[in-house]
């Protein structure tokens, strides 16, 4: 019984989610070109920055340690999965 009452939790609050998000979408209105534009553009810095700074932080300790690639690669990932976890959670913030 607790598979369906958790189903019924998640309905409804998904239910109760809708409806707040409609509310206030009554009473603010549709957000304007030049907020959705920002938006795009802030995701795509947020998305951008950490692998960048990843591979000049990686190129950096490749040169220290005389390594070929070894921290560029491992801190392009982590800096791109951080960029991509950041965006995500800065567009379910919104």
């Amino acid at each position: 019984m607790s598979g369906a009452e958790d189903h019924n939790n998640q309905l409804e609050k998904a239910v109760q989610t809708r409806k707040e998000r409609r509310a206030l979408w009554e009473r603010e209105g549709e957000r304007s070109i030049a907020r959705n534009l920002a938006m795009i553009g802030t995701l795509g810095w947020t998305i951008v920055i950490p692998p960048l700074l990843g591979v000049f932080i990686g190129r950096w300790l490749d040169r220290i340690f005389s390594s070929d690639v070894f921290w560029t690669l491992g801190l392009l990932v982590l800096g791109l999965t951080l960029g991509c976890w950041l965006a995500w959670s800065r567009m379910h913030k919104e």
